[in-house]
C-alpha cells in the first residue's frame, strides 16, 4: 500500500485552540483547532456525500459511507482524527443497522494504520478511554448481541424512551448503560446531549447519526459545525429507493433555513473536506 498523502490546506479560518495532534497526525491532516464553548460541549457533525447530495445509496449491505467516499484513506483517516479527538461520538438505529457487526465508533476502527497515533492523540488530550459510543433509538429496537454491546470493549449508552428501554430490558453487559428520556415518541437533539452529559461529562461531542437525527440537531438549533467529504462521484436518483442528503424528515427553508458559514477547505486527491460553523442556540 503507497504511503498516505497529507491533505492540502486550500482555507482555513477556524477558531480556538490548537490541539496537540502527534507529529504523524499534523503531517497528514495539519493544524486542528476547536472553539470552547464555556458550561457546554462544542458539537460537530462528519458526513461524506457525492456531488448530487447522496449520503446513502439505500441498498442493503451498501447504504453506508464507505460506498458514497469509495472506502477513500483520506476520508477514514479524517474520521479517525474526529472521533479521536471527541469524548462522545452520537449516532441513530439507522447508523448502526447499516454499519457492519463488528464496527465500533472509535479512531483505530476505521481507520487501523494509523491507530497508535490516535491512542498518543488521546492520551495526550487526557482522555485515555475510548469515546462514549451513543445510540438513539426511540423504539429500543437494537441488535444487543452486535460485538458494540457485547465486547466491552467501548463503553456505550443507549438513549431512548421508557418504552424502548423496557424493550430493552436488563441483561446487558456492565460496559452498556440505558437512559430512558421521555415515556414515548421521538428523542429530542437536546435530551440526548443532556443524556450524554450526564454519564460523561464532555468538551465536544461527534455526530456520526444519520439524516433524520442530523436533522433534529439542526432544526433545534443545537449543532455548531459541521464536517462534510465531498466524494467525487454522481450517484443519482430514480425514486426507487431513498437516497438522502444528510437531513431528512426536516424542513428548514424557506421558513427557518440554516445559513453556515465556510471556516476550512482541504483536499486529498479529487476528494474535499470542508468544515462549516453553525451559529447555536443557547
Amino acid at each position: 500500500m503507497t504511503a498516505l498523502a497529507p491533505l492540502v490546506t486550500l482555507f482555513d479560518e477556524t477558531e480556538g485552540t490548537d490541539l496537540l495532534l502527534t507529529e504523524e497526525l499534523a503531517d497528514l491532516y495539519g493544524g486542528l483547532r476547536f472553539p470552547v464553548r464555556p458550561g457546554r460541549p462544542h458539537v460537530f457533525a462528519n458526513f461524506v456525500e457525492t456531488l448530487d447530495g447522496v449520503v446513502s445509496l439505500g441498498v442493503p449491505g451498501k447504504a453506508g459511507g464507505g460506498e458514497i467516499s469509495g472506502f477513500n484513506r483520506h476520508d477514514r483517516m479524517v474520521m479517525g482524527v474526529l472521533r479521536a479527538v471527541a469524548d462522545a461520538v452520537v449516532i441513530g438505529a439507522g447508523t448502526l443497522r447499516a454499519a457492519s457487526p463488528d464496527h465500533r465508533w472509535t479512531a483505530e476502527y476505521i481507520y487501523p494504520p494509523l491507530a497508535d497515533a490516535y491512542r498518543s492523540l488521546r492520551a495526550t488530550l487526557g482522555k485515555p478511554e475510548p469515546p462514549l459510543n451513543v445510540v438513539v433509538s426511540a423504539s429500543g429496537d437494537l441488535d444487543l448481541e452486535r460485538r458494540l454491546f457485547r465486547s466491552g470493549e467501548v463503553p456505550v449508552l443507549i438513549v431512548t424512551t421508557a418504552a424502548g428501554a423496557r424493550r430493552i430490558g436488563g441483561e446487558l453487559p456492565p460496559s452498556v448503560r440505558v437512559a430512558a428520556v421521555g415515556d414515548a415518541g421521538l428523542l429530542s437533539a437536546r435530551a440526548v446531549l443532556t443524556a450524554v452529559c450526564r454519564v460523561r461529562p464532555c468538551e465536544r461531542i461527534l455526530v456520526e447519526a444519520g439524516p433524520r437525527l442530523m436533522g433534529d440537531f439542526l432544526a433545534e438549533e443545537q449543532l455548531d459545525e459541521l464536517f462534510l467529504t465531498l466524494a467525487p462521484q454522481v450517484a443519482g436518483r430514480d425514486g426507487a429507493v431513498a437516497r438522502p442528503g444528510f437531513v431528512a424528515g426536516k424542513r428548514l427553508a424557506p421558513e427557518h433555513p440554516r445559513w453556515a458559514t465556510l471556516v476550512g477547505v482541504k483536499r486529498g486527491g479529487c476528494h474535499l473536506f470542508l468544515r462549516y460553523g453553525f451559529p447555536v442556540a443557547e
